[in-house]
């Protein structure tokens, strides 16, 4: 399949460069996949486009500020380091995106000063800006509680602007607990205490599952065949509570509602570990789901308007279907949808 077909045109001004003034003040695309009908609302009809006995699936990863502005030594010049992945869980060993990449050969030394101040050292070059770096504090306080006091929030590249302090709450979910992703789950950004009690009393029910959102999320597709593309790893966890909930809500006739990717990817990768059974655990998951993808276990997707050419699109195309959806993305051009990360969001029943 040609990546090409996953391409669209989409007006600059229809990028969101902010979230909406109030959390759950998007619209909201409904889209059949059965029928193709599109219906125009806002995010706070949902309780009422759902129904009883439905499970909403949500992803309770906690964005960290993973983004370190600092200088190179002893040059002083400028240095950006994009915190991906810690190499182990014991020690302060990171994969990341830096730049200048050209000028942070192995050797080189780097610190990032606040409240606190991280040293690092970059022990391997990788392709595309990737380094392995170590990184060590100054006063002796730890890298997660340094980077949390003195790191940024990596907002999208698409957000053409510096983040700014209600970044940290905005671009956090309110279901956040679980900390790890370098992005948010964006579809989840449009939950509200006042929509979850209206989805409680229509007798529609909710749990958390967790999975880390990686650079993945931001990572181009750079082949021209879909099938050639690879997803980077990235960390879940599902606990029995959740796991004995999707299979009594299966069991009692209800959907499985999955918001964002992040959380239908999960459940997809767990359905084939399972045998179509989710069971509790953790692990890494790499799926990639495309068009001629077989669903096992997701019923419904609610999720944001995604880059052109995008996995997240071909996820979204499918669930839907690719011309369903480029039918609903030329309605939500056409009506001025706000797209990508603080935007609007399409939900798919």
């Amino acid at each position: 399949m040609d990546v090409r077909e996953f391409d669209f045109e989409l007006p600059p001004e229809l990028i969101a460069q902010e979230p909406p003034r109030q959390r759950g003040g998007s619209r909201l695309l409904h889209l059949d996949r059965a029928t193709g009908a599109i219906q125009h609302t806002n995010v706070t009809a949902l309780p009422d486009l759902l129904r009883a006995g439905d499970l909403v699936v949500v992803n309770d990863t906690r964005v960290f500020p993973a983004r370190l502005l600092g200088r190179r030594v002893p040059s002083g010049g400028a240095v950006e380091c994009l915190l991906v992945a810690r190499i182990a869980a014991d020690d302060d060993v990171w994969e990341a995106l830096m730049h200048p990449g050209q000028k942070l050969k192995p050797g080189a030394r780097v610190v990032f000063e606040g409240v606190h101040t991280i040293h690092g050292e970059i022990l391997e070059q990788r392709f595309f800006g990737r380094r392995i770096v170590r990184l060590w504090t100054e006063d002796g306080s730890t890298i997660d509680e340094a980077v949390d006091a003195i790191g940024h929030i990596p907002l999208p590249p698409y957000i053409k602007r510096d983040d700014a302090p209600a970044d940290r709450d905005r671009y956090q979910t309110v279901f956040a607990q679980a900390r790890g992703s370098i992005a948010a789950p964006t579809a989840g950004l449009h939950f509200t205490p006042a929509i979850l009690d209206a989805l409680r009393a229509g007798g529609i029910a909710m749990t958390t599952i967790t999975l880390h959102v990686g650079y993945g999320t931001f990572q181009p597709v750079r082949v021209e065949r879909v099938e050639d593309h690879r997803v980077e790893p990235e960390r879940y966890e599902i606990s029995a509570a959740a796991a004995a909930a999707i299979s009594g809500a299966r069991a009692d006739g209800g959907r499985i509602v999955a918001v964002g990717t992040t959380t239908t990817r999960t459940l997809e990768h767990l359905a084939r570990a399972g045998d179509g059974v989710i069971a509790p655990g953790r692990g890494v998951t790499d799926l990639f789901i495309y068009p001629g993808f077989e669903f096992r276990i997701v019923d419904a997707l609610l999720t944001n308007f995604h880059l052109p050419k995008s996995s997240l699109l071909m996820l979204v195309a499918a669930f839907a279907g690719l011309d369903r959806v480029r039918s609903a993305y030329d309605a939500a051009v056409a009506a001025g949808y706000r797209f990508y990360s603080y935007g609007d969001a399409m939900l798919i029943t």
